[in-house]
Order: C-alpha cells, then sequence, then structure tokens
C-alpha cells in the first residue's frame, strides 16, 4: 500500500491495528532519528496523531467485545 492509499485508509476508518500500529513504529523511528525539518517532524507528529488514535479505537473496541464475551453466562456443563 503506498503512503496515500495508507493515509486514505486510515482518513476512512479501515485501517488495520496493525497496520497503524506497524506505521506508527516507523514514525516514532523518524522522529526520532532527526535529520527531517521542522515541517517534515511536524507532518509526522501529526500523522502519529492519527495512528494512535486508530491503534487507540481498535483497542477499546477489543476490551468491549471481551468485556461482553466475560459478562456473557458461562453454559452449565460443569455444575453438579
Amino acid at each position: 500500500m503506498t503512503d496515500e492509499g495508507t493515509a486514505a485508509a486510515a482518513a476512512t476508518g479501515t485501517l488495520g491495528y496493525e497496520q497503524a500500529r506497524d506505521e506508527l513504529i516507523e514514525v516514532v523511528r523518524r522522529l526520532e532519528a532527526g535529520g527531517t525539518t521542522l515541517e517534515e517532524s511536524l507532518a509526522l507528529w501529526e500523522r502519529g496523531e492519527e495512528l494512535a488514535k486508530v491503534c487507540r479505537r481498535w483497542l477499546e473496541g477489543a476490551r468491549a467485545r471481551l468485556d461482553a464475551a466475560l459478562a456473557r453466562p458461562q453454559d452449565g456443563g460443569d455444575e453438579g
């Protein structure tokens, strides 16, 4: 997927957790490495913020699903 394609996917909410996480790792790596202009650094920072939001939404959704599964009554096969 191209950078433009990835950005479009993130903007429409279709970016998967692993894709967002991997791109976020790359953004952080580039920021930590330095050597970018102020404008590039700001763009990377903004992209990182968006990717972090995508990851957070995925994780919150996973937590909600897990909580719902744990709240369901278990089958009574072990009682007795």
